[in-house]
């Protein structure tokens, strides 16, 4: 089954992503994360995203397309990243989930993959 694993990061996590001291762990903690998930041979796919405020936000309304700058919701963590993963199972998600580095100080949430198309 596959499930995705969406991680959500908070303000100091992004700021790391580009810090003269801090980005290099950073980085060096997903490699390490990505690799083990290639080696265990359960990614299908992934992205890091760029902070919030890079982001637009799409709704229409009787027909009318209404565009705004910046993320859907304003929270204190916003979406990071995600990894798809094929496993035999939740706990197996789970696991995977709790190595991932973004547990450590944002938030990572495991949701299942509804298949589009058969």
């Amino acid at each position: 089954m596959q499930y995705a694993i969406i991680v959500y990061e908070t303000q100091d996590g992004f700021a790391a992503r580009s810090d003269e001291a801090k980005g290099p762990a950073y980085w060096q903690a997903y490699k390490a994360y990505g690799e083990a998930l290639r080696q265990a041979g359960v990614i299908v796919g992934g992205a890091a995203l760029q902070p919030d405020h890079a982001g637009t936000t799409i709704r229409l309304r009787d027909g009318e397309r209404l565009v705004q700058d910046g993320p859907y919701a304003d929270t204190k963590e916003q979406l990071g990243g995600f990894y798809l993963i094929e496993v035999e199972d939740l706990d197996a998600a789970l696991d995977w989930a709790a190595r991932c580095p973004g547990a450590a100080n944002g938030a990572v949430e495991v949701r299942p993959v509804l298949p589009m198309y058969s």
